[in-house]
């Protein structure tokens, strides 16, 4: 608990991000097309001066930002990703310029292969989010928004900071290449983002022969608590 409390101290420090782009090309993800969209929240704690949110809405609001961020790619290999929503503050009103308080969320995210039936990262990426900065949230969202809206942004905002995740490893490690080189070390892989190709009418990516994760297997691994990296392999049949 002291510990997550600590994050969100953090998290209202760190830089927020534009999730406003979803009507403009996406970026560039390799051969990506989104699986299993799973999002849970076990451990799910509010902070201090917060609203009070269920862990239904959480999950319902980052389901859905997900899916309209990332169901917008039209690789032909599938990946999976698993969110574990930590914990959360939907600001409160507050006095303007002295005591308004900032909303803030913190959750884990973990991607899977599909054709590897394995995690790419080995334990949990820790996402710290803050609400975006605008004329409505200068004075604090507590003041200027519902709890509704608070939850869409700060969901919209994970969503986009776990894009650029994604991008990164990608640029460095090739995760969604399908020879598995860096993005970074080819010529403008950008540019063969622009137009990605359309998928047939009748067929949408297929499983692997390899077993993939279930959503359960996927649900456990996103919510694996931090200091605990070592997962149980995924069975095969």
């Amino acid at each position: 608990m002291i510990r997550l409390f600590a994050l969100f101290g953090l998290a209202l420090m760190a830089a927020c991000t534009n999730p406003n782009d979803l009507d403009e090309a996406p970026a560039y993800l390799g051969n990506f097309h989104l699986g299993h969209n799973v999002v849970v929240a076990p451990n799910l704690t509010k902070g201090p001066a917060s609203r009070e949110a269920s862990k239904e809405e959480w999950i319902a609001a980052m389901t859905e930002a997900m899916t309209d961020r990332f169901g917008r790619y039209e690789g032909t290999k599938l990946y999976h990703l698993g969110v574990s929503v930590e914990g959360y503050v939907l600001a409160i009103p507050g006095v303007p310029l002295v005591a308004s308080p900032k909303s803030a969320l913190i959750l884990n995210v973990t991607a899977w292969d599909d054709a590897k039936g394995a995690k790419l990262n080995a334990k949990p990426h820790l996402v710290t989010v803050v609400e975006s900065f605008s004329g409505n949230t200068f004075l604090g969202s507590g003041l200027t928004q519902s709890k509704e809206k608070q939850l869409e942004n700060l969901s919209r905002n994970a969503a986009k900071q776990i894009q650029n995740w994604l991008v990164q490893q990608n640029n460095e490690f090739g995760w969604f290449e399908d020879d598995g080189v860096p993005a970074n070390d080819k010529e403008r892989p950008e540019a063969r983002s622009v137009e990605p190709p359309a998928p047939d009418a009748d067929s949408a990516p297929a499983a692997s022969a390899t077993e993939a994760p279930s959503a359960a297997d996927l649900a456990e691994a996103a919510a694996e608590v931090i200091e605990e990296p070592t997962v149980a392999p995924v069975s095969a049949e």
